[in-house]
């Protein structure tokens, strides 16, 4: 009972907050729009099995972030936000990493760990040079959705729907490659390429995650939700909607909690879906020790 009231009172000064604070309207829409895209894209993610590579491309794109940041001040380019060069370094590191697994002989784990090394060290040192006040590394970093604008929810909305748009057109083969990329080979369908397709949307759907929760937990946003989904259905379209129905839960109560505690919204929205990760792990291992 009491608890319930602590949560009742919690959104009650949330919801308040939504009325005359314009930046949290914006983190929150931000935060819904790219809900539908983490859901979609982790349930492939989680399926295929590459969590490893989304990590990498989420470390990589602090150098696009450091670039645009650079270039943009020394040669006054206003249009190259930080958002422009994360997008353009996800793309490129998932192209690469697409392109290594696929026809080099090099180990893929060594090309993954030197993109999320290079990354990393590339974006610091273009920040530790650019012109002008030092860049806000920490929330970068760790992510602070309050620093959201107007145009960053158009940037979010209009990614979220190419993100949504390509899922669609291409569903059936994405799942094929998905769960058996030797038999889609076979069926010829080209693994390969929806295999490339499948990594830049989830170059995508990182860049989302950037201003949500950084850099650092952008990986747990992307497979926790699809995680727990998964224990809850079978099919994969069971488990996209579980997934961003998991995300939305996991992003508004996050921001909600963040908000009124005072506390960095990312590590709080990760932290909520690590438990509730958890819960279904210890509710199925309860359920099946009882049958």
């Amino acid at each position: 009972m009491r608890t319930g009231i602590i949560q009742l009172a919690i959104m009650g000064e949330f919801f308040d907050a939504l009325n005359t604070v314009p930046l949290l309207r914006h983190a929150l829409l931000a935060g819904i729009l790219s809900s539908f895209a983490f859901g979609v894209v982790g349930s492939f993610v989680v399926t295929r099995r590459i969590g490893y590579i989304a990590a990498a491309i989420a470390h990589s794109i602090l150098g696009g972030i450091g670039a645009a940041i650079f270039f943009s001040r020394t040669f006054d380019l206003p249009w190259l936000t930080p958002m422009v060069g994360a997008l353009v370094a996800a793309l490129v590191s998932a192209v690469i990493i697409g392109l290594v697994s696929l026809h080099a002989s090099e180990r893929e784990d060594t090309i993954i760990g030197a993109i999320w090394a290079i990354g990393m060290a590339v974006g610091l040192i273009f920040m530790h040079y650019a012109p002008g006040r030092g860049a806000n590394l920490e929330s970068y970093i760790f992510g602070n959705i309050l620093l959201t604008s107007e145009s960053d929810v158009w940037a979010t909305a209009v990614l979220s729907l190419v993100v949504l748009t390509v899922t669609g057109m291409f569903y059936h083969k994405l799942v094929a490659v998905c769960f058996d990329e030797e038999f889609s080979r076979l069926r010829g369908i080209n693994s390969g390429g929806y295999f490339l397709l499948l990594l830049i949307l989830l170059a995508v759907s990182v860049v989302l995650l950037v201003r949500l929760t950084g850099i650092i937990l952008a990986i747990a946003l992307i497979v926790l939700p699809a995680a727990t989904a998964s224990k809850l259905a079978k099919r994969l379209w069971f488990i996209m909607i579980f997934a961003v129905a998991l995300s939305l839960v996991y992003t508004v109560s996050g921001l909600a909690i963040s908000y009124v505690a005072e506390m960095p919204t990312g590590p709080v929205i990760v932290l909520i879906a690590a438990f509730g990760y958890t819960l279904t792990l210890v509710a199925q291992r309860f359920l099946a020790n009882r049958s």
